[in-house]
């Protein structure tokens, strides 16, 4: 049903009482739209008689000199930008950090080098090797012990040629080596020989041989004639230190 006033379709609703009109079609909305944003005749020849006169005043505009009021002042001037910390200390931080480098590694090769071997005397390995022997029973595995104990001694002592040699060759070799001497190679002989004749005796021999503390005598003994050789050897060095050259002087 239409509203004869408005002139456009109203709703009813069912007690008979009309209520808001209807929208607008959407061919009636578009017709708006396309009617507002239309160019007029007039306004279209407006726009293309001032488009060659826009084109010739851009040019002008671009080719009129610029006036020194048109250019904006300039900014001041930075200042002169500061070194930084690299191009003030880098070289010291460089020489500092080689220096340091080397100081750990110096550290370092110190803890890790190989430590020279501490050189223990014949004479000190031997008593030690001697002494925890004095409370033990003196059988056969003990007489060999000692014997070994004694010929390893002599032959570090006085500078035999190692090997293994058997106690005919070792008492042999320590008669025929000066340093020795006669005295001390026939103690160590007949101790040597003792210890195995004890060895491999079948029967038990009466009375105690007491080998190590004879073994403990014996290296006394060495140690004597060591000294006596060492003194002997440095009485000629002082005394051609002490007396000098005699000059043959003539007149």
């Amino acid at each position: 049903m239409k509203n004869k006033n408005l002139g456009r379709p109203v709703s009813v609703m069912a007690g008979g009482n009309s209520c808001c009109p209807e929208r607008p079609w959407p061919s009636e909305f578009g017709a708006r739209i396309s009617a507002f944003f239309r160019i007029s005749a007039f306004g279209l020849r407006v726009l293309l008689a001032a488009i060659p006169v826009l084109t010739l005043a851009l040019p002008l505009r671009a080719a009129a000199p610029i006036s020194a009021d048109d250019i904006p002042p300039l900014r001041p001037a930075h200042g002169e930008l500061a070194p930084t910390f690299w191009e003030h200390y880098g070289l010291w931080v460089a020489i500092a950090g080689l220096l340091l480098l080397a100081l750990v590694c110096g550290v370092a090769w110190l803890l890790t080098r190989p430590k020279p071997p501490v050189v223990v005397p014949p004479e000190v390995q031997a008593r030690q090797a001697l002494e925890p022997l004095r409370q033990q029973p003196e059988d056969g595995a003990l007489l060999s012990q000692v014997s070994q104990i004694l010929r390893h001694y002599v032959t570090a002592a006085f500078d035999l040629p190692p090997g293994e040699l058997t106690t005919a060759e070792f008492c042999g070799a320590i008669a025929t080596h000066s340093p020795i001497g006669p005295e001390l190679s026939a103690a160590l002989s007949a101790f040597l020989r003792e210890c195995d004749q004890r060895k491999f005796s079948q029967s038990s021999p009466a009375a105690p041989f007491s080998a190590t503390a004879q073994a403990l005598k014996l290296i006394d003994q060495a140690q004597t004639r060591r000294l006596a050789l060492a003194q002997s050897a440095a009485q000629p060095a002082q005394s051609s230190v002490a007396t000098p050259p005699k000059l043959d002087m003539k007149q």
